[in-house]
């Protein structure tokens, strides 16, 4: 299997969920429904006690889905997450450590900025792809529209706060590639296994991207 870039990774939809998974029966069929409806990238964050588990069940029955693994923010985090099978990772935020253990992990990794400080923090460290994190919180749209600017080599995937609703402004900007969310994965569709539910979201996010 080719190993994807980021950036490829980025432009693969426009929307990137980001999942909490508590049960591991759930993985597999979420993957599936997410994929039915168009949604391939799939961020499994890790803050349950079967999100590596969880990758490992995605990467390996269900290989139409692009799986990573979000909430990187230890060091070891790196290689767990690449040796369960995830193709990318992504962090909250950005640090020394975490930069060094991408580069020896090879796992391609989204960083995760908020200020101008971290962007440059990232473009000197090599990295010209970020997650813009938490993006309500940091501004949204006004803060991407002034970062654009000083750094217009920068994409950003918008993470925090993004709802179906507000997606659209996101992704018309130049500077943004994709947007992540959790709004695709309802806490009572899980619980419920109603995958359907969780098909015809992906079905909606998958048409987002205004251009």
């Amino acid at each position: 299997m080719r190993g994807l870039t980021v950036p490829e990774v980025m432009r693969i939809g426009p929307v990137i969920p980001v999942l909490v998974i508590d049960e591991l029966a759930w993985a597999v069929p979420l993957a599936n429904a997410l994929v039915a409806g168009g949604v391939r990238v799939l961020e499994v964050a890790l803050r349950t006690a079967v999100a590596l588990a969880a990758i490992r069940a995605i990467a390996r029955e269900a290989p139409d889905a692009i799986v990573g693994a979000g909430t990187l923010i230890r060091p070891e985090d790196f290689v767990e997450a690449r040796d369960a099978g995830a193709r990318f990772g992504v962090s909250p935020g950005l640090a020394p450590a975490l930069i060094e253990a991408a580069r020896e992990s090879r796992l391609p990794w989204l960083p995760g900025v908020m200020t101008p400080s971290d962007v440059i923090a990232a473009r000197l460290a090599g990295w010209r792809e970020m997650k813009l994190f938490p993006a309500r919180q940091a501004g949204g749209v006004g803060m991407l529209q002034a970062l654009a600017g000083p750094f217009p080599d920068v994409t950003f995937c918008p993470t925090g706060g993004i709802t179906a609703a507000t997606a659209p402004e996101f992704l018309a900007l130049p500077n943004v590639a994709c947007v992540g969310g959790s709004w695709l994965t309802p806490r009572a569709a899980l619980a419920a296994g109603d995958w359907k539910r969780i098909t015809a979201l992906a079905r909606q996010a998958s048409g987002l991207r205004p251009r």
